[in-house]
């Protein structure tokens, strides 16, 4: 079986399993209860920073059988909308499947997504997703999907192409945006600028996330994940993103004056 074999493992998160399980649990608070949900938006930073984020999402949401993660391309390696073609990922709490069948019918309808393993190879922003889903759904499946060219128009043809495969299932994949919110300025700059972007995400406006970010460089990594995610909501029908949780590094570094905004959003 070819794996992808864990990249920061031991960096962003703990490498033994049992202290991971442990942090892990440890970010999950007790309610609310978790509900079905379109998708999230998803922090993916070193747990210390973002795992409180992380867990209130996660808390949230009832995990189906596979769930599909659209993450940034942080390498600049690869092509720009890749699917990584590994059978499995690996992790200290054990190998997380592909699903083949529904990552073979993305490749088919969506002609901008190719196989390629070397946009993920090092990318951490997908792989810090997947212990909270091995620790919440064991038997959980996976499609891998990193976007790295700033267009607008790939985001329309993956969302797109997201609503259309989805309503195709019996039971509907979950679908993840992993994103950072805006990078290394101080609180009061950062914290705006995250609620120009919130604010578009919150209207379900994909195109005016997109164009917000670029005209006001808003350093949110996750951007074009989230635009993707948010034009399938809108075709999907989804009607609501929550902002469930929001907090930025200095609230574990102390130093308010660079830090990155993390925030949680859930979409029904």
């Amino acid at each position: 079986m070819a794996v992808r074999p864990p990249a920061v493992a031991g960096i962003f998160y703990p490498a033994d399993p049992e202290s991971l399980q442990r942090d892990v649990r440890g970010f999950l608070p007790e309610k609310p209860a978790p509900g079905r949900a379109f998708g999230a938006i998803v922090p993916h930073a070193g747990y210390v920073y973002s795992g409180p984020v992380a867990g209130a999402v996660y808390a949230r949401l009832e995990i189906p059988g596979v769930v599909v993660i659209l993450c940034p391309n942080h390498t600049g390696r690869g092509a720009a909308a890749a699917l990584d073609p590994s059978e499995a990922w690996g992790t200290p709490l054990g190998n997380v499947p592909l699903a083949r069948r529904l990552a073979d019918r993305i490749l088919e309808l969506a002609p901008a997504v190719s196989e390629d393993s070397r946009a993920h190879a090092r990318e951490h922003s997908l792989e810090v997703q997947l212990p909270f889903l091995k620790y919440l759904r064991p038997d959980v499946e996976i499609v891998p999907l990193c976007l790295g060219e700033p267009s607008l128009p790939l985001c329309r043809e993956v969302g797109e192409v997201l609503a259309r495969v989805i309503r195709e299932e019996t039971e509907p994949p979950l679908v993840l945006a992993s994103s950072d919110m805006n990078h290394y300025e101080s609180r009061s700059v950062g914290h705006a600028k995250d609620d120009l972007a919130l604010g578009r995400i919150e209207d379900l406006d994909a195109d005016g996330l997109f164009e917000t970010v670029i005209a006001r460089s808003i350093s949110m990594c996750g951007f074009l994940p989230a635009t993707a995610l948010l034009v399938a909501a809108r075709a999907a029908g989804a009607r609501r993103a929550e902002v469930v949780s929001r907090r930025d590094s200095g609230d574990e570094t102390g130093d308010p004056s660079s830090v990155v905004g993390y925030a949680g959003v859930v979409v029904t």
